[in-house]
């Protein structure tokens, strides 16, 4: 079983994150009684099986590489096969003793988009809401994070963060919860909050902007990067599936988004980079075989979704809390 002690202990010394210290054992035994994926004893026995590494040779801040002269080929390739039953692999890439985990995002190209823009990291406090499998969580604590935590209900990425932590030394800087945002006390203090491909998942993005607006202390900037569509002020609302997926119910344009932040009192909102997605960013591997972007859009025109519906636009918006 996963065990969250240190996380315990680590909530119990910020006196901010205190309030949460108090009810998180209680949301931890709640969820192991209740809400244990179907697999996930077979992913903890892949997680068990990993060796406990410190490299010789580690980089999180350009990158996610780990290497060691020690890990012979059997051994990588050991470590290679239990990784697989971890699979599908939806963030990264990593570069770990010789095994290259090809996700099916290129994580890292977002995260270029968005480090020139935003507040330094050292020394902050941090939240990552829908953090996946927590890739973007190794490049903040790789550029000077103090604590990063985050929340994801998907079991499968938890078992794929603490599997990377396993092969990094088990670094206790950053932590996954599996829990979604609406399950977590209003906090209001964490130095930064990123909520990246979570808004148009939301059945009320008001809601959701709200919530992350509470777990910011009074100055704190939020990181939102969101789907858009091009259009001024206009709100697409997909009558079934947007791109292939049921669950997008709310797709604004960066205009009407960023009213939005300033009708929940964000100040300072900066537009800070649009991007549309292409078969580069985001497509099958064979750590990622099921279909990605080139069977959502529309064969014959990129430009359209399968539905006929605007191909996915990002954006990446910036905002303070007053």
């Amino acid at each position: 079983m996963i065990e969250f002690i240190d996380v315990y202990k680590q909530f119990e010394q910020i006196p901010s994150l205190s309030s949460w210290f108090k009810l998180l054992p209680l949301q931890i035994n709640s969820w192991k009684e209740n809400q244990l994926h179907g697999h996930f004893y077979e992913w903890f026995k892949s997680l068990e099986h990993l060796p406990l590494l410190k490299p010789q040779y580690l980089n999180i801040t350009s990158n996610i590489e780990a290497s060691d002269g020690n890990i012979n080929n059997i051994q990588s390739q050991g470590i290679k096969k239990l990784l697989y039953n971890l699979m599908p692999w939806r963030k990264g890439p990593y570069s770990l003793y010789g095994i290259k985990i090809n996700s099916e995002w290129r994580s890292d190209w977002k995260w270029n988009r968005i480090i020139p823009h935003i507040s330094s990291l050292k020394n902050k406090i941090i939240l990552d809401v829908g953090c996946g499998n927590g890739y973007y969580m190794w490049r903040m604590i790789g550029n000077g994070a103090y604590l990063v935590i985050g929340i994801d209900p998907n079991q499968l990425f938890l078992f794929q963060f603490e599997a990377i932590r396993k092969l990094l030394n088990n670094d206790r800087r950053l932590h996954v919860l599996p829990f979604k945002i609406e399950q977590l006390p209003s906090l209001q203090s964490f130095d930064m909050v990123f909520s990246m491909g979570v808004l148009y998942h939301q059945r009320c993005p008001l809601t959701h902007i709200l919530q992350l607006k509470n777990q910011l202390k009074s100055g704190g900037e939020l990181v939102l990067e969101t789907i858009i569509v091009r259009d001024n002020n206009n709100l697409l609302i997909p009558k079934e599936r947007y791109a292939k997926m049921r669950n997008v119910f709310f797709i604004p344009s960066a205009n009407l988004l960023e009213k939005w932040l300033k009708k929940n009192n964000f100040i300072d909102i900066r537009i800070v980079d649009y991007s549309v997605t292409t078969y580069k960013e985001q497509r099958s591997t064979k750590w990622m075989n099921s279909q990605s972007l080139s069977n959502f859009l529309d064969r014959y025109n990129v430009n359209k979704t399968v539905e006929g519906y605007p191909a996915p636009v990002r954006a990446i918006l910036i905002a303070k809390k007053p």
